[in-house]
């Protein structure tokens, strides 16, 4: 079964089984305050079809135990945030520092489609993906230090980096078939 922890709305509609909190649960969790870690049953909205075909959604209880941590920001009272999460082993500070740590994911993909081009992935096994970005971040890796090593922006390296390796490959296939390029694109 896959784990997750998502942010809900605020108030959503519940029932509380049971609480999480004991007198050795810490409220403390560095910048957020614990206000509420319970196991819970949560509403769902399902989609009813009325007679005039328009949809409405009637509210089912959801007889599957969830966990409910609510906190509160110190910097900010007003900003209180509900996760749920199927996650029952987890302390309410690392499902928070989790959910949290997920902006630095989001920040990383967008990196890679955007700025490294990757757009799809050329295979859907773990491996596959695992080599894919490997070579990616290698790629990162060499642009960044071709940057800092010529000083230029993020934009230009990328586009000379890209050069360069193509006239080097080029170069290295000329020497290599000793300037015929029929020895290199062998028809069979």
């Amino acid at each position: 079964m896959a784990t997750f922890i998502v942010r809900s709305r605020e108030n959503r509609k519940h029932i509380e089984l049971k609480s999480l909190i004991s007198n050795e649960t810490p409220t403390d969790l560095g910048n957020l305050i614990l206000l509420k870690d319970s196991l819970v049953y949560l509403y769902m909205g399902k989609p009813i079809n009325n007679k005039r075909g328009n949809i409405h959604y009637r509210e089912e209880l959801v007889e599957e135990p969830f966990r409910l941590i609510i906190v509160q920001s110190k910097v900010d009272e007003a900003n209180v945030f509900w996760f749920i999460t199927n996650e029952f082993k987890l302390s309410a500070k690392d499902v928070a520092d989790a959910y949290r740590r997920r902006w630095d994911i989001e920040v990383f993909f967008r990196f890679i489609k955007q700025e490294l081009n990757v757009s799809h992935l050329v295979s859907l096994n773990k491996n596959g993906i695992q080599v894919m970005l490997y070579m990616t971040l290698i790629v990162a890796m060499l642009i960044l230090i071709y940057k800092h090593a010529n000083n230029i922006g993020h934009k230009t390296a990328k586009r000379r980096f890209t050069m360069e390796m193509r006239n080097l490959i080029i170069s290295m296939i000329v020497i290599e078939c000793d300037g015929n390029p029929d020895i290199f694109f062998k028809l069979e």
